[in-house]
């Protein structure tokens, strides 16, 4: 049972985010504390009813809090969040899926942009100081957005907002989706995943927007490398192991695909001996897609409009209340 707004104690846990100091903002009146580390976590767990957490969270965790009750997690991915543990102790979870969907999306955009119009060539020449020349080479020279057709794999709230910013531009938009009977949600066409083979060769951009399921991890292998035009570029802005890493060095060295734009990596943050780095046609961002000023704030909606419906519903509701973006 959760205990009452008078009497709840709220552990926000995060290496950066400001939760605390915005939540404070809103005099809800309800106790509450930050850590920004695992082992002041593994400390003072025990004191939260609940915890707003996601990167700092591993399962063992679960033993040092009595008092948990709920967890609201500050990203969309609950991978590493035991669902077997929490239902069998009886703390519920819910994502945060969505609250940051516009930034991903426009992330997604702005790499695509970034490639498209070499801006890794440009910033590389002003640290040089040198002023490149026109270009002769058509197969060199900036691109455009406009005409192109995009795949989008994962057509949820991101994927949405990606198609409506990509058909803004100008772009046909293709989409893979787990349900393709429940819409097209933005895109002009939508299809199953297992279509991805037969639809790579029409993609002058693959944007991967999708979850990391059993069904997704390595969905971008050697032989998808094989299936897109030597002219694509993918864009990953969903997890890294949706792509076979080696396979796509292997593929950007080998002149397989043109570039790709990198937000997720397999291993975070990405190893310094990683070939992605020097890659001349790759560029990296650190996991940054969903950063934006009102991240917190976001979070905190979320979880207040939770609190809500946990306070409401009742201990024994049956079945239980159901929370926005539910996992258990």
């Amino acid at each position: 049972m959760l205990p009452d707004k008078d009497h709840l104690t709220l552990c926000f846990a995060h290496a950066a985010y400001r939760l605390a100091d915005r939540f404070a903002l809103r005099n809800t009146g309800i106790r509450h504390f930050e850590v920004r580390s695992y082992d002041d976590l593994q400390a003072r767990l025990s004191e939260a009813d609940v915890l707003v957490v996601s990167g700092l969270w591993k399962n063992e965790l679960i033993d040092h809090a009595p008092k948990l009750r709920f967890i609201q997690s500050i990203s969309a991915g609950t991978d590493q969040f035991s669902k077997p543990l929490f239902t069998e102790r009886g703390i519920r979870l819910a994502s945060a899926s969505g609250v940051n969907a516009r930034a991903v999306a426009e992330h997604a955009i702005a790499l695509m942009l970034a490639l498209s119009r070499r801006l890794l060539e440009a910033r590389d020449n002003q640290h040089k100081h040198h002023w490149r020349g026109m270009i002769g080479d058509l197969s060199r020279r900036e691109d455009e957005l406009g005409g192109k057709t995009v795949l989008v794999v994962g057509m949820g709230t991101i994927g949405n907002h990606f198609s409506t910013l990509a058909r803004a531009f100008g772009m046909t938009v293709v989409g893979i989706r787990r349900h393709p009977e429940q819409g097209a949600n933005g895109a002009d066409s939508i299809h199953a995943i297992d279509a991805l083979k037969t639809l790579l060769p029409q993609a002058d951009y693959v944007v991967l927007t999708c979850a990391l399921t059993p069904e997704t991890e390595g969905l971008v292998n050697q032989a998808a490398f094989a299936a897109m035009k030597p002219q694509a570029r993918l864009i990953n802005v969903a997890r890294g192991r949706v792509v076979d890493e080696p396979a796509l060095i292997e593929a950007v060295r080998g002149g397989r695909i043109d570039a790709a734009g990198l937000d997720v990596c397999v291993e975070e943050p990405l190893p310094a001996s990683s070939a992605l780095w020097d890659l001349p046609n790759v560029l990296v961002t650190p996991h940054s897609a969903g950063e934006t000023r009102r991240y917190e704030d976001n979070v905190l909606d979320l979880l207040m409009d939770n609190l809500d419906r946990l306070w409401t519903g009742g201990a024994h509701q049956v079945p239980p209340v159901l929370l926005r973006n539910q996992i258990v």
